[in-house]
């Protein structure tokens, strides 16, 4: 069945929209990860539903809200490590995790080494986990 040509437009419009909310959020944990952040809030100021965010978002970028924050706050944990300037407790904290046993817990799961050890075994950039970008809808054309 074929769809009018102004509803497909409506449509890739609110799309569109969608991204751009996303896009907000997504620079939003980014610029605050150290920040206490959760998705109720970053749903309110995007002017979603907090379900619709985390589906949506997990449709753009391949992760949860969540799990783009805490990818973001190992990200940063990892240069302040290979810095050295300081401890691990102190990294963990600076990065905005509750706990120094959650910041430990996470570390070691998405990098693969204690933090710790990281610092020893690091080389080279690291990428504890990537979140793909979002891409608009190709255009259907008639």
């Amino acid at each position: 069945m074929c769809r009018p040509a102004w509803r497909q437009a409506l449509i890739e419009a609110s799309h569109l929209k969608d991204l751009a909310r996303l896009r907000r959020v997504r620079d939003r944990i980014d610029r605050e990860y150290a920040r206490p952040l959760d998705v109720e809030e970053l749903a309110r100021a995007a002017d979603m539903a907090a379900g619709h965010l985390g589906r949506q978002f997990r449709l753009a970028y391949g992760a949860s809200p969540y799990a783009y924050l805490t990818s973001r706050r190992i990200q940063r944990a990892t240069a302040l490590l290979r810095a050295g300037d300081l401890g691990v407790t102190e990294v963990g904290r600076v990065v905005g995790c509750a706990t120094p046993g959650i910041f430990r817990t996470r570390f070691t799961e998405l990098v693969g080494t204690a933090p710790d050890a990281y610092p020893r075994t690091a080389r080279g950039p690291a990428e504890p986990v990537r979140i793909r970008e979002a891409s608009a809808p190709a255009p259907q054309l008639a």
